[in-house]
This record gives structure tokens, C-alpha cells and sequence, in this order.
């Protein structure tokens, strides 16, 4: 069987271009006229005053005053007295919304599902009410709940008693871990979309080579979910269960955003950093809520985190610690994202890359002796 020899000028051109990637640039000399150092320094200055801009108005309009609007509170239908006092409330305000649900089981699986933060229901024994909350999906708003209802029952002489379905955990009382990681585990993503591009170019040559570098991309988030899982598990000692769901959840993150950034650049090279920053950081960081549930954010970013990647990674791994019935949606979006980033990059193989690769081959052609 004949080996193909390796080709020296293009494993010398590989290593240029991984040497360059990674050397220092020096400003160009002094006979490049100052015009021209300036007219090329307008534009990624513009870029970089742009997304800061946008890091300062989405963070801070987002994040410098939350106001709780509609924050779920389940009932059954047909229970008066919770019914009545919700109602009661709201006519307070709009902090609080109830959820009707046909019986107490309903109620209870949609607290489970994080669709509600608490449920209110009538109790005999003790006579009054009872609230359930699930602590683990969102400390401000089952905080929020709990006084907004004890100061109610308390007017209404009705005894109130609270019991917490969730609880956070001791060693995250605020429960900010799973938006943190999650913030860690797509910047680490992206960067490894990034350096790769860097590397290797931002279009595949071909086909073969796209799935090498997917292939790539995936053993990194493997790693980066692994070291997560390990560092908020047995590390820092945060978890102490659920840690291969964990490791899991955060390789599909991590893919997701490393896959999202090698398509986008592989249509739009350089500028493209600027639209991963935009959605993965500039928008998603307060959009999936921080410390804050989504109820708590103005109008736009409500809705952020149901389809950007760091909202649903936050919401996937707070669901496979505390809700793991709760998991499979923002999982399957994740899984969407990760699909669609394929196709992207694949797309721009086949129509960047190949034609390029014609044309050397053409060229080559012409200049081999006849």
C-alpha cells in the first residue's frame, strides 16, 4: 500500500501560522503613515467602545433596580381561602400571580417542574394555610413570597405555616452557584471555539476536517464539564450529589457555546467575536437573572434565558441538582443550539473552505512542469 508523503511546504505553512497565532505583534514601523495606523485602529476601537456600551446598558438596566412583577404562586382551583388571599394581594400589587391547578398533585409536580415557586393551599390540621415553597429555584422569590403571605395571613388572623419542597443549599444560601458555573462554563466554551479558530483558521478545509475540529471541540467540553463538576462537587465541597448528571450538564453547555462560536466565525471571521460577546455575554449574563429569577428583570430580558445559551445552562444545572424533572427542556434547547451550530459550520465548509481548496489545486496545477 502506497503512503502519501507528507508535504513539507504545508506542514511548514502550519507551523507559521500556529507560530503567528501565538507570537507577538510589534506596531508596524515607522514608513506606515500615521493616516493609516489611525483609519486602521477606527474600527476595532469602535467595536470595543460598542460592546461596553452594551455590557453597561444591559447590566445595568437589567440589574440596577429588580422588580418583581408575576411571580407564580400555585393554588387549587376551588380553594377559597388560599384563592381569596391571593387575590387580596394582588389587588396590593402585582408582585404575586396565581396559578390555578385541578388538585393539590398538579400543584405540587408543577413545584417540582420549577413552572411555580411555591404553592398555597388550605390545611385543617392545623387549621389555615399552608405555603410550600421551593427555596432552590429562586431565594428572592420564595423570599419574596414568604413575607408578601405572612404579612397578609398575619391582617387576615389566618396562621400561616411554611414548609420549604427545595431547599437551597447550606453552602450556597443566596443559590447563585448555578449561574456562576454556568457563566464559567460558557466563557470556557467560547474560548475554546475561539482559540481553535485562531489555531487552525476559521473554516474547515473540508468536510473530514470540520468533524475533526467538532471532535475537538467536544473532547474540550468534556474536560471543562469534568472540571466543573469536580470543582462545585469534591473541589470546593458546594455538591456532594448528582455529579455525573452535573459533569452532563456542563459538557452540553460548554459545547454549545464553543460550537455557536466556531460557526459564527466561520462566517464572519474577527467580527464575529463581537456577536458571540453580544449574545453569549453582553445580553445573556443578565438575561439568565444572575441572582435574580427572571420575574425580577424588566420586560426584554424576561424571556432571555428560555432561549440564550447561558440562561439555559443556568436554569439545566440548577434543574439536575434540585429539579430534575425540570431538566429535560433547557437540555433539549442546549442539544437545538448544538445541532444548529453543526450545520452553520459545516455550510461554511462547503461553501468557503472547498472552493478555496479548488483553486490552490488549480493553481498548483498551472505551475507544474508540462
Amino acid at each position: 500500500m502506497h503512503m502519501a508523503e507528507p508535504d513539507p511546504e504545508r506542514a511548514d505553512d502550519e507551523r507559521k501560522r500556529v507560530e503567528n497565532a501565538v507570537r507577538p505583534r510589534r506596531e508596524p514601523p515607522a514608513m506606515v503613515p500615521l493616516r493609516h495606523a489611525i483609519t486602521s485602529a477606527i474600527g476595532p476601537l469602535l467595536v470595543a467602545l460598542i460592546i461596553g456600551s452594551g455590557f453597561i446598558a444591559a447590566y445595568v438596566g437589567a440589574l440596577h433596580d429588580p422588580k418583581p412583577k408575576d411571580v407564580p404562586v400555585g393554588v387549587i382551583r376551588g380553594d377559597q381561602p388560599a384563592e381569596n388571599l391571593l387575590a387580596a394581594v394582588r389587588t396590593q400589587g402585582r408582585q404575586l400571580k396565581a396559578t390555578e391547578y385541578d388538585d393539590r398533585t398538579a400543584a405540587e409536580r408543577a413545584l417540582d417542574r420549577r413552572e411555580i415557586y411555591a404553592v398555597l393551599a388550605s390545611a385543617s390540621d392545623p387549621p389555615g394555610l399552608t405555603l410550600t415553597i421551593a427555596s432552590a429555584a429562586g431565594p428572592p422569590a420564595t423570599e419574596l413570597i414568604k413575607r408578601i403571605l405572612t404579612v397578609a395571613t398575619q391582617r387576615a388572623q389566618v396562621p400561616l405555616t411554611v414548609t420549604d419542597a427545595a431547599p437551597v443549599d447550606d453552602d450556597d444560601p443566596r443559590g447563585v452557584v448555578p449561574f456562576y458555573m454556568a457563566i464559567g462554563l460558557v466563557i470556557g466554551g467560547y474560548f475554546g471555539g475561539i482559540a481553535l479558530n485562531l489555531t487552525l483558521g476559521t473554516v474547515p478545509r473540508n468536510v473530514a476536517r470540520a468533524g475533526l475540529r467538532i471532535s475537538g471541540l467536544a473532547l474540550h467540553a468534556a474536560l471543562l464539564g469534568l472540571a466543573g463538576a469536580l470543582l462545585a462537587g469534591p473541589g470546593l465541597g458546594v455538591w456532594d450529589r448528582h455529579l455525573v448528571s452535573l459533569f452532563g450538564a456542563g459538557a452540553l453547555l460548554a459545547f454549545a457555546a464553543a460550537l455557536f462560536a466556531a460557526a459564527v466565525q466561520s462566517w464572519l471571521a474577527r467580527l464575529g467575536t463581537g456577536l458571540i460577546i453580544l449574545l453569549l455575554v453582553v445580553l445573556g449574563n443578565p438575561g439568565s437573572g444572575g441572582i435574580y429569577p427572571p420575574e425580577f428583570l424588566p420586560g426584554f430580558f424576561r424571556s432571555v434565558h428560555l432561549w440564550d445559551i447561558p440562561g439555559l445552562g443556568s436554569d439545566l444545572i440548577k434543574s439536575v441538582i434540585y429539579f430534575p424533572e425540570a431538566a429535560f427542556w433547557p437540555a433539549a434547547k442546549l442539544a437545538i443550539w448544538c445541532v444548529a451550530s453543526m450545520i452553520v459550520l459545516f455550510a461554511a465548509t462547503v461553501v468557503l473552505g472547498r472552493p478555496r481548496a479548488r483553486a490552490a489545486h488549480a493553481r498548483a496545477d498551472r505551475t507544474e512542469p508540462g
